[in-house]
């Protein structure tokens, strides 16, 4: 009679036990990526550049040889990182500065800094971003009004 009192007490514990964890999973799990439908496009010339700037040499072998790199890039440039102008004070928000991030250069040693901003030609590439953090960021320009704005990889498009 006791052997059975423990079976029953441990059976009801360890199906409380993979509720719980079933519940943390559900809240842990982030989907499937849905990537935009722009980004079967080939790479603009413009794109190629800001690859060409930050991989240098190993461009073919770290992105254009990987197709799903080339889909994560493709994203990011086109649909994750946009830039703001936000000239009222009561409606920018502290965050970090750009100055604060680190460059990306892994693959081009000498990579510099932009002396001028020019949300035109920004290459977010150039800087060692979160990309994949969860949560959407955003990051000064520093000394001006623009900000950079990034979605997570998992947004609705």
């Amino acid at each position: 009679m006791r052997a059975l009192f423990f079976n029953i007490v441990f059976c009801a514990l360890l199906s409380f036990s993979c509720f719980g964890q079933n519940d943390n999973a559900k809240k842990n799990t982030l989907g499937v990526i849905k990537f935009n439908t722009n980004t079967q496009t080939p790479f603009s010339s413009n794109e190629l550049n800001k690859l060409q700037e930050v991989y240098g040499a190993a461009l073919s072998t770290e992105i254009l040889d990987r197709p799903n790199r080339v889909l994560g890039i493709k994203e990011i440039l086109r649909n994750r990182v946009s830039i703001e102008e936000i000239s009222n004070p009561n409606q920018q928000k502290p965050c970090p500065l750009l100055s604060e991030i680190p460059l990306f250069d892994a693959f081009v040693s000498n990579l510099k800094r932009d002396q001028f901003f020019d949300p035109n030609t920004f290459n977010p590439l150039k800087y060692n971003f979160p990309f994949l953090r969860r949560g959407y960021q955003m990051y000064r320009v520093d000394q001006t009004n623009y900000f950079i704005l990034i979605k997570p990889q998992h947004y609705n498009n």
